[in-house]
């Protein structure tokens, strides 16, 4: 049985409180009220509302930690040691087109290393959930990455790449190249932390994506690391500390994974 620190159990309140909401929305998806908030990238009524709950919740245990959030962006600048990094729906086109896979993605930042946090899916009731230190959780039961030996035989999920995106030809052109290394095809689900968490307990064997924001992986971070699994930032963009280019497996396949993407990075 896991030991929660008191970091893990105001993210585990706020993400029950805030799913609660949710789940009804979920279920009275054809009336929601639904912005574009850019290419491929919706916001709606329930992001919105999911997020203030969140951090109603989470500000009640300390109002002065620093916020990253997708909605709001940054609240509490001046606090840079503490922060929240939230994700209040990772999933949000699967959400608006009534489809099961998303989750409420929050981590807790300190001194620039992420501690912990929780991805939670509403839908299946799926709390992952991890602190340094003390592992990975999947509800009440540990998690761990898979075992498998060669990159070839492993199931692989990704992401992207968005409408917006200036380099979708190099992404559709890296696709090609995995997929061509790999003998079952690979997965597109549509979060990138449910992504993260899956290979975290074993589900898929790795994942790799381009131009995320860091609140899409904040919480899989850590909850992948403490399952057992490696993660590599490749190309970072130094101007925008909050967009990630990620690669996360297990242990045995990282070398090769990592570098059959390096290989097409340099080509």
């Amino acid at each position: 049985m896991r030991l929660n620190s008191p970091q893990i159990n105001i993210i585990t309140k706020a993400c029950l409180k805030a799913s609660r909401s949710l789940i009804r929305d979920f279920g009275e998806i054809e009336n929601l009220q639904v912005s574009t908030k850019g290419p491929g990238d919706f916001v709606t009524s329930a992001d919105k509302r999911t997020e203030k709950i969140i951090i109603e919740e989470l500000q009640k245990a300390h109002s002065d930690y620093g916020i990253i959030t997708e909605e709001s962006g940054s609240i509490n600048t001046a606090n840079k040691n503490n922060r929240w990094i939230i994700d209040p729906i990772d999933g949000t086109t699967n959400f608006l087109n009534g489809i099961p896979q998303f989750a409420i993605s929050i981590g807790y930042e300190e001194e620039s290393e992420i501690k912990c946090g929780v991805i939670f899916d509403p839908i299946k009731n799926e709390m992952f959930c991890a602190e340094k230190g003390n592992g990975a959780y999947l509800n009440n039961s540990r998690i761990r990455v898979s075992n498998k030996k060669k990159l070839k035989d492993a199931l692989l999920v990704t992401g992207g790449p968005r409408q917006s995106s200036k380099i979708k030809k190099e992404i559709f052109s890296e696709f090609v190249e995995v997929s061509n290394n790999i003998l079952s095809p690979v997965r597109k689900f549509g979060s990138a932390a449910l992504d993260l968490a899956y290979v975290a307990c074993g589900r898929f064997d790795g994942y790799w994506q381009r131009e995320l924001n860091y609140w899409d992986v904040a919480a899989g971070i850590i909850i992948l690391k403490e399952a057992g699994g490696f993660v590599n930032f490749f190309e970072e963009n130094n101007k925008d500390p909050l967009k990630r280019n990620i690669l996360a497996s297990n242990s045995n396949i990282h070398d090769e994974f990592s570098n059959l993407i390096i290989k097409k990075n340099i080509e």
